[in-house]
């Protein structure tokens, strides 16, 4: 009988449980089962300029704010502007998941690269790629204070999408939407 007793409880428990859920509002229940959308932040340390606004994955950024962003990742050279590619920030979205930030400035070094600008920097330093993902709004490079520049790496290695560059001595990480390849630079 006591055995009975304890099936017994546990079902009058689950329908407890069900009943109470059937009354709660359907907004809260959406609230409850629906993923906390992420802000993504950025900073552009060439101007200062900030922007920040709500991400989510499977619908990205609203048109406005992929305007902003063009604007903020634009040639610091020339102030030329390229539309960014918006898996670019699907990239930073999943990485903040993967080092468990929320909501963190991402500081940007640079993202939008006229073909003028990367042909000078190309001519300074055979560090710079002819053909440069920054040339066509596929690529962004970064930092993010109090994440060490290494755990960056890793963290962006492990997407397994896109390039990742490492440069430790000038402190940023380079990442892009081409085909998965990794190196190191200065």
């Amino acid at each position: 009988m006591n055995s009975i007793n304890h099936t017994r409880r546990k079902w009058l428990s689950l329908g407890g449980i069900v009943l109470g859920a059937s009354l709660l509002p359907n907004s809260l229940l959406a609230a409850v089962s629906t993923p906390k959308p992420r802000i993504l932040r950025f900073r552009n340390i060439n101007t200062g300029e900030k922007f920040g606004a709500e991400f989510l994955p499977t619908k990205g950024f609203s048109p406005v704010a992929l305007k902003k962003l063009d604007y903020l990742m634009r040639d610091k050279r020339n102030n030329h502007m390229h539309r960014m590619d918006p898996k670019l920030f699907l990239k930073f979205y999943r990485l903040q998941a993967n080092l468990g930030l929320r909501n963190t400035e991402i500081q940007v070094i640079c993202g939008y690269r006229s073909p003028v600008s990367n042909a000078a920097m190309h001519r300074r330093s055979r560090g710079v790629a002819s053909n440069s993902y920054h040339t066509r709004g596929q690529a962004i490079d970064f930092r993010i204070d109090g994440v060490p520049l290494a755990k960056l790496r890793h963290a962006a290695e492990k997407l397994n999408n896109g390039g990742v560059g490492y440069y430790p001595r000038s402190n940023f990480i380079h990442v892009d939407t081409g085909p998965v390849r990794t190196w190191r630079g200065s």
